[in-house]
Order: C-alpha cells, then sequence, then structure tokens
C-alpha cells in the first residue's frame, strides 16, 4: 500500500470538471500528479503550459501500463466509464471515478466487485457530500429531534448539455446522492416526467418524486433550458426549515425555526387535529472554509494509504444508480410509479438505459 509522498495520481479526461482535478491534485503536497489523459490535441497543448512537469497523453493505455501511476481520476463520459474503470482496476490502479460511477447497475457491480475483489479503493464524485454546507445541514438534521416531512431540490441553468446522458441522470444525481446523505436511505419508489423543450434528443427538464421511508418525500426539479441558474437543497422539519443554496457564498445554509407538528392525535372535532406552531429565529450557521473537490480528493488519498472505505464508495455510487434506472422506466411510463430495485444484476438483465442512449 503506498504512502502519501510516494502516491502518484492520473487524470483521464480534462473538461471542465476534468481541469479542476488536474489543478487540485497538482496543489497536493501529499501526493504527486504523474500524468494526464485528454483525446484533444489542444487540450494537452494548454496543459503542458500550466503543468510543464506532467506528462500528457491521447491513449488510456499509456496510464494503466505507468508504474509511477497508484491511482487514476476518471472524468470522462459516463458512457466511457465502466470500460476506462475497469482496464485500471485490472492494472492494479485505486480508482476516483466521476459521477456517475456508470450508466447501469450491471456496469457499476461489475467495476465495484473488480475493486474489491483486487482490494483497491473505490471512489464515486459525488462532490456535494463534502460540502461543509451540507455537512451542517446534516448535522441540523441528525442532532435535533424534529420529524422530517420532505425535502426538495431545484437544480436549473442554460445547459450544458450534455452529449452521453440526459439532464436528469446529468444534474439530479447530485441530489439523490445528497438526499440519500441527509436521510441515510435510499428511496424506497420514484415517479418521474421530463421534456425535450430544446428539440434534444434526450431529456432536458425534468421532474422528479422520490419516497423514502416513513412517508417522507423528495423532489427534485432539474433543467437545461431554465435561464435561472439555481442550485438549491431545502429540508422541512416539524420545527425548522433549512435551507443550503450553494449559490449564496455569505450565507450558504439558513436555518428558519418555523414548523408546524401535531400535538394531541385525538381530533379535537370531528376531522380536526391539534397543531402547535412554532415561529423562532433565522440562523446562519458559521461553516468550515473548504474547497468540496478538494476536500473530496484528500479524502480520498486517506483512503487509498489507510485501506478505509470511501464516504462516497461504490456501494453508495450504486445506490444512486438504481434510483435513476428507476427514474428511466419511470419517464418510459409518463410518470408510473416504480419501486427502486435492491436486487443484484447479472449479464442477462437489461443494461443500456434510455438516458445513455444515442
Amino acid at each position: 500500500m503506498p504512502t502519501l509522498d510516494r502516491l502518484g495520481t492520473a487524470v483521464i479526461g480534462c473538461g471542465y470538471w476534468g481541469m479542476n482535478y488536474v489543478r487540485v491534485f497538482s496543489e497536493f503536497s501529499e501526493s504527486r500528479l504523474v500524468t494526464v489523459c485528454d483525446q484533444r490535441p489542444d487540450q494537452l497543448k494548454e496543459l503542458s503550459i500550466r503543468f510543464p512537469h506532467v506528462r500528457l497523453t491521447t491513449k488510456v493505455d499509456d496510464v494503466v501500463r505507468d508504474p509511477q501511476v497508484d491511482a487514476v481520476v476518471i472524468c470522462t463520459e459516463a458512457t466511457t466509464h465502466h470500460a476506462i474503470a475497469c482496464t485500471c482496476l485490472l492494472a492494479g490502479k485505486h480508482v476516483l471515478i466521476e459521477k456517475p460511477i456508470a450508466t447501469t447497475v450491471a456496469d457499476g457491480e461489475e467495476i465495484a466487485a473488480l475493486a474489491e475483489s483486487n482490494s483497491l479503493t473505490l471512489m464515486v464524485g459525488h462532490t456535494f457530500i463534502y460540502n461543509p454546507g451540507i455537512k451542517k445541514v446534516k448535522e441540523f438534521i441528525t442532532h435535533s429531534p424534529s420529524e422530517v416531512y420532505y425535502l426538495y431540490a431545484r437544480r436549473t441553468n442554460l445547459g450544458p448539455i450534455r452529449r452521453d446522458v440526459n439532464a436528469l441522470w446529468d444534474l439530479a444525481t447530485h441530489d439523490i446522492a445528497i438526499f440519500n446523505y441527509l436521510l441515510d436511505e435510499v428511496p424506497a419508489w420514484v415517479s418521474a416526467v421530463g421534456g425535450k423543450v430544446l428539440r434534444n434528443c434526450r431529456e432536458d427538464v425534468g421532474f422528479i418524486t422520490l419516497g423514502y421511508l416513513g412517508n417522507v418525500l423528495g423532489h427534485i426539479h432539474v433543467s437545461w433550458a431554465d435561464p435561472n441558474k439555481t442550485r438549491e437543497t431545502v429540508v422541512v422539519c416539524s420545527d425548522k426549515r433549512i435551507v443550503f443554496n450553494d449559490l449564496n457564498s455569505m450565507e450558504q445554509v439558513r436555518v428558519f425555526e418555523k414548523g408546524v407538528r401535531l400535538v394531541e392525535p385525538k381530533a379535537v372535532n370531528y376531522g380536526e387535529y391539534r397543531l402547535q406552531i412554532r415561529d423562532g429565529d433565522i440562523l446562519s450557521p458559521r461553516l468550515e472554509i473548504a474547497e468540496p473537490l478538494k476536500e473530496q480528493c484528500r479524502h480520498f488519498l486517506r483512503c487509498v494509504t489507510t485501506g478505509e472505505s470511501p464516504l462516497t464508495n461504490g456501494r453508495e455510487g450504486i445506490a444512486v444508480l438504481r434510483v435513476l434506472e428507476a427514474i428511466d422506466r419511470s419517464l418510459r411510463t409518463q410518470g408510473t410509479r416504480i419501486e427502486v430495485s435492491t436486487h443484484e444484476h447479472h449479464a442477462n438483465d437489461q443494461a443500456m438505459p434510455t438516458s445513455a442512449a444515442a
């Protein structure tokens, strides 16, 4: 098992998000950025100027055959994740793979099985789980006796439009991971509708309902066609409303100490129940100053060197995939309520979801 001062890393795929990984890993003193791989010569030319001491290549094989590379970050299109991840794991490389882990549960399970059988670290890039604001929201939920009623999230903007998956797979993946993390569970069922308002071949707008245990509901609105950029998650509880706004750098989390709860199970009059309304302060808690992506990458390095399981491991990534596959089935049936699968897939199961098809 490598130590931090000897850990060699490589990044495969240098689009917008991949470049962020290159920047982060080049700044770490605990590891060395050895190689960067991208199929675009122009992108590599730019990288050669910014990172002159990093090896550059257009071939994944150059990365996996390099004995100085201990861990690989995969930031390519989602439809390529399975093949590249399996190649890296079979070569003995630890893997941090961008969300989603794959485009089918069967492929995700194969990636996770390879990592486990080879005793390698597998991490999925659900970056918001490492966001100090989301961590603070979870603290308020975990350390409060209040009951969670429902959650909702909005993630909208004018693009960027992906070529490999639809807007629900691209954007709602974040919010599904956040909801699962906040509630410590996976939804039992989903219902989803979507539209191709931009006359795209994939859904560019979607509305998703998630059903969790205890009648807790989650709702997610995503869009590539909304001119108003939003990145908001709201948790409504019996005695508070917690708001996470990723675009508000000054007050990323606000807690409204207002709520309503049932105080007597017996009806006062026919069909009526006694409700208690609470009206309190509005809090803006102090958050630690940390870049979520850097915290995620640092956690990955620690897991590689200690052998501990990442917070967003393969199992968590597959749990999100199960929800996404159920969303696809609901989309095809115009919003039918679909149970989220809990069984393992096999080679003869249906593979490619509609969202990843051309």
